[in-house]
């Protein structure tokens, strides 16, 4: 046996664990080698040290002290809990709140008279006022945002009259085909551009 292989021993015979004939290698080499039986000698004078010292006795209190040292837990509210467990829900929701509110915004700041129709030529435009003269036919849809619509004696609507934030004047004669719809709240209006946008 070398030194090279008598040192990794050196540790196992002083734990214990080297046995048989391995044993009585080492010992036969550290009584040849005095290199290594200084060094045996100071690894046993170590672990003879270390083996004295006492083991450190843990107080009974020792958890309490140490759990009550930490910082307390914070609770979450369980709001924010769902909205943790239900990302897909949350991001929903804000989006239609958004969308929501920038139609609500649209509502609020558009204050310009808009006509849409298949049939405008059959229409005068007076101002903020759109009218369907006496006698005259409008073929389709006619659609008023932000003014008045007037349809005079005798005139005829072939479709839908929609009024959104104004007013609908319709003399008695006036034969409409289709519904008549005055829009004067944010959400009906919402609801009518989501039924316009679908259609």
């Amino acid at each position: 046996m070398n030194c090279k292989q008598a040192l990794p021993l050196m540790h196992e015979y002083l734990d214990g664990d080297l046995q048989g004939s391995e044993a009585l290698d080492l010992k036969q080499h550290l009584l040849t080698c005095p290199e290594c039986h200084a060094i045996f000698r100071q690894m046993e004078t170590t672990d003879a040290l270390v083996r004295s010292i006492p083991a450190p006795v843990a107080s009974n209190d020792l958890t309490d002290r140490i759990m009550g040292s930490l910082p307390p837990v914070k609770k979450r509210s369980p709001w924010i809990q769902w909205v943790r467990k239900h990302p897909a829900v949350s991001v929903a929701a804000v989006f239609l709140l958004t969308m929501a509110g920038s139609f609500g915004s649209m509502w609020n700041n558009n204050t310009e008279l808009m006509v849409r129709g298949t049939d405008l030529d059959r229409v005068i435009i007076q101002g903020d006022k759109v009218i369907v003269p006496k006698g005259e036919t409008v073929k389709g849809n006619l659609v008023v945002e932000n003014g008045e619509l007037v349809v005079e004696d005798n005139a005829n609507v072939e479709g839908n009259l929609v009024v959104i934030d104004g007013n609908m004047y319709l003399a008695s004669t006036a034969h409409i085909t289709g519904d008549k719809i005055r829009i004067d709240q944010a959400l009906s209006w919402l609801w009518f551009k989501i039924n316009e946008i679908v259609h």
